[in-house]
């Protein structure tokens, strides 16, 4: 073997040594920052809760883990955790893995895709959020996701197939959000009926159902797109090679 083959074989094995090092730091840095977020976040809600006299506070606290973007991060937070311990381990990712790992992409990036064309325009009573929360599950966790799964070491080659596993939690989750809704009695904001979000709830939407029927099917489209835009990555080969730790 030739002294240039051999310096290119410890180069590429410095960057991947520094990029698996990269991608831990990155993973415990979003589960550090996902936690605190959501944890911030309830314990406002809690507060303005008990501050307007609600007494359904089991319902509130349902309402507040069945917004997708609550949802989706917490799924973050688990691959972030685990990820990292992975990596640690200097292990790569079992194919199941890297399916979750693309679920959750899929996800995150919806969330701040949406968010920041749909919801961030729409103005909230002053008190009811967390400013810096807010940003970290919409903006800076999506962008984490995204970036971790187009760099992060140890990733497997995924099947086109895969996209109905990615579909399927945003599919369950809609059903759910829908049948839910109109059973819900709200005491916080005085509503009989619960909507996670404005562009889902039939009661406002311009249109009734045939506005919320329209934002469901493009929000499928895109969490498909994306999904299939993960699993595209993943078949232009693994940038950043991961052996098992021997």
């Amino acid at each position: 073997m030739s002294p240039i083959a051999c310096d290119d074989g410890a180069g590429a094995l410095r960057i991947g040594v520094g990029m698996r090092a990269l991608a831990i730091v990155v993973r415990l840095v979003g589960a550090v920052l996902i936690i605190a977020a959501v944890i911030a976040q309830l314990q406002r809600s809690l507060q303005n809760w008990s501050d307007a006299g609600v007494t359904s506070i089991g319902t509130q606290i349902t309402n507040f883990f069945s917004f997708f973007t609550i949802d989706s991060n917490l799924l973050s937070l688990v691959a972030f955790a685990a990820g990292a311990v992975v990596l640690i381990l200097g292990r790569r990712d079992s194919a199941r893995w890297t399916v979750f790992r693309a679920c959750v992409t899929a996800y995150m990036a919806t969330t701040g895709i949406v968010y920041n064309t749909l919801l961030r325009g729409i103005e909230l009573p002053q008190g009811q959020t967390v400013a810096w929360s807010n940003e970290v599950l919409h903006v800076v966790a999506p962008l984490l996701v995204v970036i971790d799964w187009l760099l992060a070491p140890g990733r497997n080659r995924l099947e086109w197939k895969h996209i109905g596993v990615i579909v399927s939690f945003p599919l369950v989750w809609t059903v759910y959000t829908m049948i839910r809704g109109p059973l819900v009695v709200d005491d916080y904001n005085h509503h009989d009926f619960w909507y996670p979000y404005p562009f889902l709830n039939p009661n406002t939407a311009p249109e009734g159902y045939v506005s919320v029927f329209f934002y469901m099917v493009l929000i499928a489209a895109v969490i498909g797109g994306v999904g299939a835009a993960a699993i595209w990555v993943t078949r232009r080969g693994r940038r950043w090679p991961l052996r098992d730790a021997g």
